[in-house]
């Protein structure tokens, strides 16, 4: 069978940036696993990880706070400790983690981004570059932690390949609404477009080489993701997260072990809820794929496992006339894994006060995040020093113990 030149250029639409890789990673064996978890909008943190312990958080919440701890009301919060609580619908997933100690919340952090828009925000995040000064678009802090790492495999699971993963070695990304799907590319197409880069090269890189093993990875994918769409009978989890982060949990068990995925769905201006309604909804998800993926990784795997969830910024502390909240500042990072120092709130913090919000709206910032996931890579990965810096220039690691 041969190839016309609609179905050379459709090809060549899949290849990418998902299958064209730059270089030969190596399997991650028995190493450390990162994953980093980007909740795109703006999560209403002060909602999920709540600081119930404070009269102001309820006063500035009248329609949407969550009560106060109370095991007698299953729609209370769940306490942490004295000044915070976990939302409610994270019960069966997050808080056993806790009692656990496999998860740490870092309150109090985000970027130094004043600008509250969503693209400029996420921009930053990805980027990891210092705000202020010239933006290189082709360099995202995860591309460059691989390349530092040199070693390590990484791949996104994203529809197109993100700022974050930019630059450096080209990174095989792959969508989740495509992942057990059939692949574009027939098998015998595939051999012969890696046939047509055969001798080819763009700079060091060798395209016929890393056409092939581009398909090979793709291939490993789909047929992962088969077996378990056979497993499991056809059954999908609520909103699709649950079984897309059990994929996850095997691709990265078995052949990653630095990856990337971004959820959408957190910008609540209207009618957001407390215990139950939208953002309840939403957080229950995300709770029962985080835990999916733990279960899928195994306890072997998930003691060598780190999971960082970030968003762009937080939300506006008071809620607003919608029964929402709006763009904000200051959020609450999660960390989990098996090996993760948990069971506790990390970072400094100050009082949930009116005189404690920044510009009188939101959170602030007190613990940055390049320092936060810089002295958390530098632990995991035994970084320091110039190699650090690479990843997250101009800024200090903070060492949280988070591992």
């Amino acid at each position: 069978m041969s190839l016309d030149r609609r179905q050379f250029l459709a090809a060549s639409a899949v290849l990418s940036p998902m299958l064209i890789a730059g270089r030969a990673f190596a399997a991650p064996a028995a190493g450390s696993r990162l994953l980093v978890v980007f909740l795109r909008g703006g999560y209403d943190a002060a909602n999920i990880v709540a600081p119930t312990g404070s009269d102001f958080y309820h006063s500035a919440r009248p329609n949407i706070a969550l009560a106060k701890p109370n095991p007698s009301d299953p729609n209370a919060a769940l306490e942490l400790n004295a000044d915070w609580s976990l939302h409610p619908a994270l019960r069966e997933s997050i808080y056993p983690l806790w009692q656990k100690k496999q998860i740490a919340f870092i309150p109090f952090a985000g970027t130094d981004d004043m600008t509250r828009s969503h693209f400029e925000t996420q921009d930053t995040v990805e980027l990891g570059q210092p705000v202020g000064g010239h933006r290189d678009y082709r360099s995202g802090f995860m591309a460059r932690l691989a390349e530092t790492l040199g070693k390590d495999r990484p791949i996104s699971f994203t529809d197109q390949l993100p700022l974050c993963f930019r630059g450096g070695p080209i990174i095989p990304n792959v969508g989740l609404a495509a992942v057990g799907s059939k692949p574009a590319v027939p098998a015998q197409d595939a051999a012969l477009i890696a046939q047509m880069y055969q001798g080819q090269r763009s700079g060091s890189v060798d395209l016929g080489n890393s056409v092939a093993q581009g398909f090979q990875v793709r291939d490993e994918v789909f047929k992962t993701s088969a077996e378990m769409e056979e497993a499991n009978r056809g059954a999908v989890s609520p909103k699709g997260f649950e079984l897309s982060a059990r994929r996850i949990g095997r691709l990265m068990r078995d052949q990653f072990n630095l990856a990337f995925v971004d959820v959408g769905g957190w910008d609540t201006h209207v009618n957001q809820g407390g215990a139950q309604g939208y953002l309840a909804s939403h957080i229950a998800e995300l709770g029962r794929g985080l835990v999916g993926l733990a279960d899928e990784l195994g306890p072997q795997a998930w003691r060598k496992t780190t999971v960082v969830v970030i968003s762009e910024f937080g939300r506006t502390f008071h809620e607003n006339g919608d029964k929402g909240t709006d763009h904000g500042h200051g959020s609450i990072y999660w960390v989990l894994g098996g090996g993760v120092n948990g069971g506790r709130i990390a970072g400094p913090q100050d009082p949930i006060t009116p005189d404690a919000l920044n510009q009188s709206r939101d959170l602030p910032v007190l613990t940055d995040y390049r320092a936060m996931i810089g002295g958390l890579v530098g632990r995991q990965f035994s970084l320091a020093g110039d190699r650090l810096a690479t990843i997250f220039p101009e800024s200090k690691p903070a060492d949280l113990s988070l591992i």
